[in-house]
């Protein structure tokens, strides 16, 4: 089994992130069960924008939509910036989006019997309302979403610690990150040994 988490922070490289670090513990989780994960940070890459798999040029996006079909779980970091997930998630919503209509070998979406989650970091509010907005527009292109899969932490309003300063604090977001992995992982699971009918759900039909 695969998981692949795109970490959309507006950070560039090894600079501290604190999206990564929360989502460093469910990798952390789904190591121990001997889940194969990579994480990367999609703005070490030059995305261009557009509603397709592949905008030619300088993009790179098919690199990574390259490991999100390798992927049997796709989980999208994002922090928090005025209550709403980041641009670089809206791009990777978008882009994903685009590539939906690409088909797997029955004639579903590319996307059919890959299961999805949501890790949030951030100060103030608007956890919720992001993750919401990532889960809808992942489950609209074919992504399975299980239950309790939207982890966060949220720290005081205005400036303040951030995850990392305090993380061991906050068991509701131990508790939802432990939640993210294991249902992700019994989620694809059993569409690895049921995958969806492909009757009624083929793109083209």
């Amino acid at each position: 089994m695969k998981v692949i988490i795109l970490n959309t922070t507006l950070k560039n490289g090894t600079e501290l992130s604190h999206t990564e670090a929360l989502a460093g513990e469910a990798a952390s989780i789904f190591e121990s069960e001997g889940v194969d994960v990579e994480m990367l940070r999609v703005n070490d890459y030059s995305i261009s924008y557009g509603i397709d798999d592949d905008m030619g040029g300088d993009d790179e996006w098919p690199q990574i939509l390259e490991k999100v079909i390798d992927a049997d779980i796709v989980i999208i970091g994002t922090p928090l910036w005025l209550g709403e997930k980041s641009s670089v998630a809206t791009i990777v919503i978008e882009r994903l989006y685009g590539s939906s209509k690409l088909e797997n070998s029955k004639g579903q979406s590319i996307f059919y019997n890959k299961v999805a989650g949501v890790i949030v970091t951030g100060n103030e509010d608007g956890a919720k309302h992001a993750s919401a907005s990532i889960i809808y527009g992942l489950s609209h292109i074919g992504f399975t979403i299980p239950p309790n899969v939207d982890a966060y932490w949220v720290g005081e309003a205005g400036p303040g610690p951030s995850y990392m300063d305090i993380k061991h604090e906050n068991e509701f977001t131990k508790r939802h990150i432990k939640w993210l992995a294991y249902n992700t992982m019994h989620m694809a699971t059993m569409l690895r040994k049921t995958p969806l009918p492909n009757k009624g759900n083929k793109l083209n039909e």
